[in-house]
């Protein structure tokens, strides 16, 4: 196998110099002259990612960071011309930056950079996103003044740094890319967020942010991924009204929250709002008086980033297990209720349109129970959450009753109401409902108006022995409680065959 060349190479070197500032042996790798070849994929970095980058590096600036990493360049050596195998959209972008923070800047500094004179593919996506992320970076560069710009300028060229590694062998350049790309534990979203917030932790002493961490760590991955993906991030979009998509590496700020350096006043307000609730259940106070402690989060309400984020996470994680639970004796808020124990049937727990229907169901009950029942609920609390569960189900699986195949796109327009038009019943938004009641009664009374019975004709899911419970007592369709509660509108022929 061809041997590899390793070498770290500030950004101005590389990019002002056309050289690696040094390799594994400490010497400088001068005339590297870069290219982009062919092969490459055209240039897909958007003004978003631009403007990530800079965030990045201005926040290591302000820690004084002495070197900032930015990754990983891979080179194929041929004829003297260094092509980019992997790293190109880091690199096209730096480039951009330093020819925006050069135009002005005020120091000499009037070096080129060779890799924006040299030609690039003919491609549409390539030419606009460099154009448009110019635009969007000079934006943002141009509310610097001139000490910020030479500042940040001097930075990204001299202590900015990328690891490089050269091969003269085209098929292990990729074959190294493929390692770096695919192998290891896949980055969630969950494990980008933990990462985010970890920076944002900086001024805590190290054991405290090692038990932050290990504790993360005990989580089962799986749920939290789970947790993060179908219910926090879906629940925060839908109680704005918005469709869903996918949680990935493009919408996670959804969970960044507010930093500690924003010092707009709603942010003050939440920070101030969490730091007194973390007061309060750390003094005597609750002992004394006899009062609960305070919920620092509401699921519709800003993340405070840091430490309060890894709370927040473990927080929501356990309410959820408790839902999901329904164990008679355990937990607080669902004990062994009819209606769920029905639907922990085997033939309920598989399949597209059983899983999206119970998830918007739990989705239902977190929400609600994040609103409205306190950590330790009373005996009043529980009865107007059993209420609640009726009115969430029979929501839920209004849809599933009146829909022979149900996927997320039948879900999420039963959610924003859009059936409703052709005759589908009780497709509304219940989580903005939630949200906007003040009280759990006025809740409960809103919902009594608006979840409606379904007509015979309307239901789709299979009806045969439908009131069959086992031995247990445990109805085995859970089109038993429609009946039971009035919901299902049933011709009189058919109630009096059901009655004999």
């Amino acid at each position: 196998m061809t041997p590899l060349t390793l070498a770290i190479t500030t950004i101005g070197d590389l990019l002002y110099r056309s050289r690696l500032t040094k390799n594994e042996y400490g010497t400088t790798i001068e005339n590297v002259q870069l290219n982009i070849p062919n092969y490459q994929r055209p240039y897909k970095w958007t003004a978003k990612n631009c403007l990530q980058l800079i965030d990045d590096i201005e926040e290591a600036l302000a820690n004084n960071k002495e070197v900032y990493r930015l990754g990983t360049l891979i080179l194929h050596l041929d004829n003297d011309k260094y092509s980019i195998v992997d790293g190109q959209q880091r690199v096209i972008s730096l480039a951009l930056l330093l020819q925006l923070l050069k135009k002005r800047s005020t120091s000499t500094n009037n070096s080129p950079i060779p890799l924006l004179d040299i030609e690039i593919d003919n491609n549409n996506h390539t030419h606009y996103n460099i154009n448009h992320n110019s635009i969007a970076m000079g934006r943002r560069v141009d509310r610097l003044d001139e000490d910020g710009i030479n500042k940040l300028e001097g930075y990204i060229a001299n202590r900015c740094e990328l690891i490089v590694v050269i091969t003269k062998n085209l098929s292990q350049a990729f074959q190294f890319f493929d390692s770096q790309n695919s192998r290891g534990k896949k980055l969630y979203p969950h494990d980008l967020l933990k990462a985010y917030h970890l920076r944002e932790m900086a001024t805590l002493d190290e054991s405290e942010t090692e038990a932050v961490v290990s504790s993360w760590e005990q989580l089962n991955q799986s749920k939290l991924s789970q947790l993060f993906n179908d219910y926090l991030y879906r629940v925060r979009e839908w109680l704005k009204g918005n469709r869903t998509s996918e949680l990935s590496e493009k919408n996670i700020d959804l969970f960044k929250g507010v930093s500690a350096k924003d010092s707009f006043p709603y942010a003050q307000f939440y920070k101030g709002a969490y730091a007194y609730a973390e007061s309060v259940n750390n003094s005597h106070l609750t002992l004394v008086i006899g009062l609960q402690n305070l919920r620092p989060f509401q699921l519709n309400a800003p993340i405070i980033a840091g430490k309060p984020f890894f709370d927040f996470t473990k927080y929501y994680f356990d309410i959820l297990a408790d839902i999901r639970d329904n164990s008679k004796y355990e937990g607080y808020f669902i004990n062994g209720n009819s209606i769920i124990e029905t639907l922990q049937l085997g033939k309920y727990r598989t399949g597209v349109g059983n899983t999206v229907t119970r998830l918007m169901l739990d989705v239902a009950i977190l929400l609600y129970v994040d609103r409205f029942c306190p950590s330790k609920p009373s005996r009043q609390d529980i009865e107007l959450l059993d209420q609640f569960v009726i009115f969430a189900f029979v929501w839920a699986y209004s849809m599933r009753a009146q829909y022979s195949n149900v996927g997320w796109r039948v879900a999420q327009n039963f959610i924003m109401g859009t059936p409703q038009k052709y005759g589908i019943r009780n497709a509304i938004n219940i989580y903005k409902l939630i949200i906007e009641a003040d009280k759990p009664e006025v809740l409960l009374s809103r919902l009594s108006n608006v979840v409606l019975e379904i007509e015979d004709s309307r239901i789709v899911a299979p009806k045969d022995n439908w009131n069959d419970v086992d031995e247990k007592g445990v109805p085995q369709n859970y089109l038993y409680y429609f009946d039971k509660y009035n919901y299902w509108r049933r011709n009189d022929e058919e109630r009096a065959n059901t009655n004999q």
